[in-house]
């Protein structure tokens, strides 16, 4: 049972920090391409 009860914390903790770390790729990546379209829009004008 304690086994069971390690592999499930350890199962938790690593799907939180991938949920994490791609939250935060989400968002960065979000940034930039906001970044660049509003650098587009001024070279535009």
């Amino acid at each position: 049972m304690e086994k069971n009860i390690d592999m499930g914390i350890a199962g938790s903790l690593t799907i939180s920090l991938l949920v994490i770390a791609v939250a935060l790729l989400m968002r960065s990546f979000y940034k930039r391409f906001m970044g660049l379209d509003r650098s587009d829009d001024t070279n535009d004008k």
